[in-house]
């Protein structure tokens, strides 16, 4: 399953660079984020492992993030694995103009197991729905500083 999203962020490039690339911002964009540590590797590097914990309802997930391409402030590639689910993530970073910026952001799912395939096929809105409201999280913590953490 493949799809895309994409926002404006009304912020420069370098500004909304510098707040993704923060670990220590993702609990206020990141719904669920419970703990992250690094696996191997040089945080934010090629190659770099980590370890993403998450509270979803009453379900656990644990991802692990790999980095395949960090070409920052242009772009950003990652795989994300988790039980039964391959997730490829690739994100462009696009400069309007001084003060804005577009966050496009290309998703392919591999699933496995007759349950995960079964999902992706009946519910492939629910991703497309759960990858937006993650842009549309990180613009509103990086333009007006509202954290998911404070919304209950």
């Amino acid at each position: 399953m493949k799809y895309s999203c994409e926002i404006t962020i009304n912020l420069p490039r370098e500004e909304v660079i510098k707040k993704l690339d923060n670990p220590e911002n993702m609990k206020h964009w990141q719904r669920g984020l419970v703990a992250y540590k690094t696996l191997n590797g040089s945080p934010g590097t090629e190659g770099a492992t980590m370890e993403l914990e998450y509270k979803m309802g009453k379900r656990d997930m644990v991802l692990i993030e790999t980095i395949l391409k960090n070409q920052f402030p242009k772009e950003f590639h990652a795989t994300y694995d988790a039980k039964g689910v391959h997730n490829i993530q690739r994100n462009y970073f696009k400069k309007i103009d001084d003060n804005s910026t577009k966050w496009i952001s290309e998703s392919e799912f591999q699933f496995q197991g007759f349950a995960m395939k079964l999902m992706g096929w009946v519910m492939p809105g629910a991703f497309k729905k759960q990858s937006m409201k993650y842009l549309t999280d990180f613009k509103n913590f990086a333009e007006h500083g509202t954290s998911v953490q404070e919304v209950k």
